[in-house]
Order: C-alpha cells, then structure tokens, then sequence
C-alpha cells in the first residue's frame, strides 16, 4: 500500500508504468529501444558534425542527458529485486512508525510526505520546463535545427519530409525521457528522506529514556533495542549506496563539466530567447544536484546527532551494563553513515559547493583563453 506513502508513491508509479519497476510488459522494451536508438543517432552525429562551440555544447547536453536515462534504466533492470527490496523495507519501516501512535513521529512522516511529493512535482516541473526548452529552442533560430543533435546515417535530416518527421520523434520521446530521469533521482533522494525520518524517531526514543520510569532490566532492552534500530539505518543508508554511489560519482562528473559548459555557451548565444533556454537547462542541473545534496548531508547531520541523543540520556547515572552499551552506540554515531559518492566521500553540502567553485574556476579559465 504505497498510496499513504506519499514520500514515493508517485516516483514509483511513474517508474511502474514504464515497467521499469515491478511490472514487466511491452512498455519496457519500446521505452529502452528507442531512447538507445536516439542515443546511438545522437552519438552518430556528435562524430560527424561541423557545427559550432554553442551547438557541440549542446548537443553534449542533450547527449549526457540520454545516456544518463538510458544508465538509470539499465541500473532499476539490473538490480530491480534490490529496489523492489528497498522499497519494501522503507514501507515496512514507515507503518512501523505509524503503529507507534506517537504524536512527534506523526509530525516527522506527515512532514515527510509533504516535503517529498512537493519535491517530486517540482522536479517533474523543470523537466517539463525543460522539455519545452527543448522544443523551443528550434523554433527560435533562423536556420533548421533540431530539438537534439542526431543523425542517421545516408539520411538528410535536415530535407523535407525527414526533418517534420525527426522533429516529431524528438518531441514525443522528450517526455518518455523525461518520465525515465526524474522520478529516478526523486526515487533516490525519497530514499534519503526517509533515512532522515529514522535517525530523528532514533532521536526521540533516546531523548524520551530520561522521562520514563523503567527498571534497570527494561532500560536494558530499551537501549538494546535502539542499537538494534541504530543498526538498521546504518544497513539501509549502505543499501542505498550499493545500488547509486557510482551513478551519483558520473552524474558528479558529466554534470561539473556540463555546468562549466553551459556557463561558457551563454558567452556566445546571441537573443534573449536563447538565453532563456539555456538558462532552464542550468537550472535542471542545479535542481537535480541541489535536492540530492542536501537531503544527504541532512541525513548525515542526523546521524551525529543520534551520537549526541544518546548522551542525553543522562547514560553515566545507569548501571554499569546500560553505560557501555549506551557509549558503544555513541562511538558508532560518530562515525555517521553517509550517502558516499563513487564510495569514496560523502555527499555533503561543502562538497556541492566545491563542484561550483571547480566549476566556476574552469568557466574563467576558458573565459581568458577564449578572450
């Protein structure tokens, strides 16, 4: 019953009907077989064209874009009973919660939901922004262009009828696309969210021990029972990074080089048209990298805090038993689990602002080179 959940019920319908999660039918394989065909045509004339530094750059866009979706697709196939798993346990975990019938968890997943289907329609609007862009941008130049860089080979594309036909595909498999890349990444950072919820219900329990009166044996299984709690966040938060720490590590670098890019193409666009478009696609970028990072470096912020929940707790006036497994469960907070990229670093705020200094310092060195 993932319809109360509203956190991803929407991410995983989208994903379910493209049979990319759960069902399997013919949807799947139209929806792959196209967009590698579109990938392969656009591949095609990345090799052959002679277009300018504006067009190659976006072009480059649209491409990284399409093998992005075509990756994320391949990943929820290849390890979909990992995801069907996944989201198992968050469900389980969530009406575990709501059988609690604690006013403060309450808030924390009625918050939840609202926040994750604000983000998911929010992500779904930049993408429909963008996908107008895409659309746009043709119609505003003075010579034909299509809405992405693609070729097939012997064909003229740009020769009447092949350019209406091939602006047409462009325009019907933009939102199949569309449907394929952002509810992933929401899917992802839903994923995140939840992992957030758990720390700060681990949080509550904790703070709740000095306020309940309970036998030396009872706050033994208490605290017992919060390690075990502690313990499985930490294997879900590892779940999720054993299905997206490498597609976070590409979409880190495609997406550092595409900023810096896109950056550099507004020097040489020429209307206000142009700009406008080009400036949407900055900020789908930025979006996307945005919502990820900040729910990552907040679940890592709630994990230390479990460390300082625990001391809280007044632990040093227990009896000798509780005290250790109470200083166990703060040493192993403070090493809080992370959402890892590539699993090397975590995900953090101060990483994002590095992408965007990397970012703007290569920007300025091609700006001199150019000038």
């Amino acid at each position: 019953m993932l319809e109360d959940i509203q956190l991803i019920y929407m991410n995983v319908r989208i994903l379910r009907f493209w049979a990319l999660l759960y069902d399997k039918n013919v949807k799947r394989y139209i929806c792959l077989t196209l967009s590698i065909v579109h990938v392969l045509t656009q591949i095609f004339y990345m090799c052959t064209t002679d277009e300018g530094i504006t067009g190659i750059i976006r072009n480059s866009y649209m491409l990284v874009l399409w093998i992005n979706t075509v990756l994320r697709a391949y990943l929820l196939l290849f390890d979909q009973q990992s995801y069907i798993q996944l989201i198992s346990d968050l469900s389980n975990s969530y009406y575990e919660m709501e059988r609690m019938d604690d006013r403060y968890i309450g808030y924390l997943l009625a918050k939840m939901n609202q926040q994750g289907r604000l983000m998911a329609r929010g992500n779904l609007f930049f993408g429909l922004l963008t996908c107008i862009g895409f659309g746009l941008y043709p119609l505003s130049s003075t010579e034909r262009v299509l809405p992405f860089g693609s070729k097939i080979p012997g064909v003229n594309e740009y020769a009447t009828p092949y350019y209406q036909m091939w602006f047409v595909f462009h325009m019907l498999i933009t939102p199949m696309g569309c449907c394929m890349y952002i509810p992933y990444t929401s899917l992802c950072v839903g994923f995140i969210m939840f992992g957030i919820v758990m720390c700060q219900a681990l949080q509550h329990r904790l703070r709740r021990l000095k306020h309940r009166l309970l036998n030396p044996q009872q706050l033994s299984l208490e605290i017992i029972e919060c390690i075990i709690y502690h313990q499985r966040i930490i294997d879900y938060i590892q779940t999720i990074n054993k299905l997206t720490t490498y597609i976070f590590l590409v979409e880190f670098l495609a997406f550092g080089a595409l900023l810096c890019a896109l950056l550099f193409m507004l020097m040489f666009v020429d209307s206000s048209a142009h700009i406008a478009i080009v400036s949407a696609y900055i900020n789908m970028i930025l979006a996307q990298i945005l919502a990820l990072y900040w729910y990552a470096n907040e679940l890592r912020e709630q994990n230390l805090a479990i460390a300082v929940a625990a001391y809280e707790t007044e632990w040093f006036m227990f009896d000798m038993k509780v005290r250790k497994n109470i200083q166990f469960m703060i040493l192993r907070a403070q090493r809080p689990a992370s959402v890892l990229l590539g699993n090397i670093r975590p995900i953090t705020l101060e990483l994002f602002q590095n992408l965007l200094n990397t970012t703007y310092t290569f920007f300025t060195v091609l700006k001199r080179v150019y000038g």
